[in-house]
């Protein structure tokens, strides 16, 4: 099904050596691209395909399961056309960086900040990259999986007080 979407038909056509995966699960269609093309396809998808609209986007920790350690995940709207995508691709440990939606979406500035503040991705020529949730001195990305699950220098839990 996922094979007969438009948007996955022009994406195959234009840059086929950027696509790594297409799945569809449950009528919701994700297309997995290589990092280096990203905003290109971003850009190719809101200006030729009338993904006008990013709702989301966020970061996947898949610490010790793959071999790059994050995913990033973009979630595109349709209004005209009344469709869903997922984008998928994704950024190794070692060069934990990304090239900024904010060039595509202006909606991208305060989701790439969290993304930057909570998982420790880097959007390269963001125009404000810096910590949006935690204080400025706060050590660590909160929801990276080795991140201490009590923060920074804290006690463990010890059961509710009562």
């Amino acid at each position: 099904m996922a094979e007969n979407n438009r948007a996955v038909l022009k994406l195959k056509e234009k840059f086929a050596a950027s696509i790594i995966d297409v799945v569809e699960f449950r009528g919701e269609v994700t297309v997995t691209v290589a990092k280096d093309s990203i905003i290109d396809i971003l850009s190719f998808l809101k200006l030729s395909l009338q993904y006008n609209l990013l709702t989301d986007l966020t970061a996947i920790d898949y610490l010790g399961k793959k071999e790059d350690r994050f995913m990033m995940v973009y979630l595109l709207c349709s209004i005209p056309n009344k469709d869903r995508l997922r984008i998928k691709t994704p950024v190794s440990e070692a060069d934990c960086r990304i090239p900024s939606a904010t060039q595509v979406w202006g909606t991208a500035n305060w989701l790439e900040r969290e993304v930057f503040d909570l998982f420790g991705v880097t959007f390269d020529e963001h125009p404000d990259l810096r910590r949006i949730l935690m204080t400025d001195d706060w050590v660590g990305h909160p929801l990276r999986k080795d991140y201490p699950l009590q923060g920074p220098d804290r006690e463990p839990y010890k059961g509710r007080l009562s």
